[in-house]
Parts: C-alpha cells; structure tokens; sequence
C-alpha cells in the first residue's frame, strides 16, 4: 500500500458524525435487544426471582451507573484537553492579527502595506482554521462519550444471547 489510509482524526469531522451515527444506531440496536431480554427475564421472574435473576437485576443497575460515569469522565478529559489546546490556539491567532493590525496601520511606504496586509490576511486564515476545529472537537467528545455505554450494551446483547436471556 502507497498510502495508509487516513485515521479518524484525519479524515474530519464529517467522518467523526458518520462514525458517531453508525455506533449510536449499534448502541440503540443492542440496547434495544438488552431491553427486550431483560424484560422477559422480569416477566418470566414474577414475584418470586430467583438468585440468577436478582444478580441479574442487580448487575443491571451497576452497569449503568458505571457506564453513565465512564462516559461522564471521557468527555471531560477530552473536553479539557481539547478545550485547552483550542484556546491556546485561538490566544496565539489572536496576538498574531493584533499585531498584524498594528503593523499595517503604521505602515509607512505601499511596500509595506502590502506586506502587513498580507500577513493580516494570514493571520485572519488562521483564525478561520483555528474556528474550524470546533465541530472536530465536538465529534471527539460525543465519541468519546458514547463509548462505555455502546461498550456495555453490545457486551450485555452478546452476553445474554449466549446465555439465552
């Protein structure tokens, strides 16, 4: 191969919200399944569960407050550092167009009006690429997010099919 494809990052955010809409319908899917199991596991339980189905109930509860945290704590770290990395950026452009504004104001020959206005043109450039990575670091964090719940539904779905619910 020539070329490795590109990763998820690379490829952008467009295919960070595919990806995102594709594991969510697994999710949804497997979610939807896990329901359906359980539910007849509570019908068929009555008002007499037996200890399988009380560890079962009880698994359920657990899994879900340790999903609901996971993904609580992914999103945070990528918020953080994707929030820091952004306004670092975002810090940096705009000393650059402030400085490029100063520059072209005190131009004093065209020469150098042209220069300074290039680099303004620049910097505003790069303000747009730096605007340009919020739908990307959004994507992240709603990946990141949805992961330990999609985990541990498409691992329920698989777990009580084997077991026959």
């Amino acid at each position: 191969m020539l070329f490795p494809a590109p990763t998820l990052a690379q490829a952008g955010p467009l295919a960070q919200w595919f990806e995102l809409a594709l594991k969510t319908q697994e999710m949804l899917l497997s979610s939807g399944s896990v329901i359906r199991m359980r539910t007849e596991r509570i019908a068929r339980a009555g008002l007499a569960p037996s200890a399988d189905d009380l560890a079962e109930f009880q698994l359920m509860g657990q899994e879900k407050l340790a999903a609901a945290s996971e993904s609580g704590l992914a999103m945070a770290r990528q918020w953080q550092s994707s929030h820091l990395s952004l306004a670092n950026r975002v810090l940096q452009q705009w000393l650059q167009s402030t400085s490029a504004f100063f520059s072209l104001a005190g131009s004093v020959t065209p020469a150098q009006a042209a220069a300074h206005s290039d680099a303004l043109v620049q910097s505003a450039a790069g303000t747009v690429d730096a605007a340009s990575r919020l739908p990307d670091i959004a994507a992240r964090i709603a990946n990141d997010g949805l992961e330990p719940i999609r985990a541990a539904a498409t691992s329920n779905a698989r777990r009580l099919a084997d077991r026959g619910a």
